[in-house]
């Protein structure tokens, strides 16, 4: 694999480690009750650390790159319950990301929104390893679960209105979840030259906020089947 410059995190999902002794994968949750779905999967499989790490993308960061200064990883993975997008993932499935999108970092303009890319701030998107992501859809093909695999958008204010999720199926064509960490998580892997992935069980529509209707345990049940499904993709 070729190795970029730190500087250029959108290409995150084409850097690997040249440390040999890097052969733990980090998996960052937001809270406890998706790292005990995750370590019920892995069923204390070796060369995983699992961490809770608060809810939003600067925790999600913050203690990414507190772990990723402590120790060397060859992997990192955002894995959590979240969001769908009507028509790209039905709940009580799982999406994978093809890449992590910030969908509102960037200004409300005149003409809508932009993102932090096209005002020339930086990058909204940083694509996910490619070869893991395809081995683990894959592999919840083969166990029977729903799977797709596209854009994950990460936001700092979950959406609640049938107009917002419009609007952000239209900004980032393909968009099949919405989650609160996953480009915190990508973006302190980058900063460390590690590829990332995120992994999110369905346990809603993105959409009009129906609490009545979210499927919170039955997501987390789905989380745990694709966690228990890592230590052989990884292998």
């Amino acid at each position: 694999m070729q190795v970029h410059s730190q500087s250029d995190p959108a290409r995150a999902g084409n850097h690997n480690t040249q440390d040999p002794s890097a052969r733990r994968v980090l998996i960052v949750t937001a809270v406890e009750a998706e790292r005990d779905a995750v370590m019920r999967g892995l069923r204390n499989a070796d060369g995983f650390d699992v961490i809770a790490a608060g809810v939003g993308p600067a925790a999600a960061a913050a203690a990414a790159a507190t772990r990723l200064a402590r120790s060397a990883y060859r992997l990192v993975i955002s894995a959590g319950i979240a969001g769908g997008f009507d028509g790209r993932a039905e709940v009580g499935g799982v999406v994978i990301a093809d890449s992590i999108v910030a969908a509102d970092l960037g200004s409300e303009t005149a003409d809508g929104f932009a993102s932090v890319r096209e005002l020339g701030f930086g990058t909204d998107r940083i694509e996910a390893e490619t070869n893991a992501s395809i081995r683990l859809v894959e592999a919840l093909k083969r166990a029977g679960l729903p799977v797709s695999l596209g854009p994950i958008l990460t936001v700092s204010t979950t959406t609640g209105s049938a107009e917002r999720a419009a609007g952000l199926a239209g900004q980032v064509p393909g968009a099949a979840a919405e989650g609160m960490e996953g480009f915190g998580v990508a973006t302190a892997a980058a900063m460390a030259c590690v590829p990332v992935m995120e992994i999110r069980a369905i346990s809603n529509k993105v959409g009009p906020r129906d609490r009545s209707a979210w499927r919170i345990p039955e997501a987390l049940r789905q989380l745990e089947t694709a966690s228990s499904l890592l230590p052989e993709v990884l292998s």
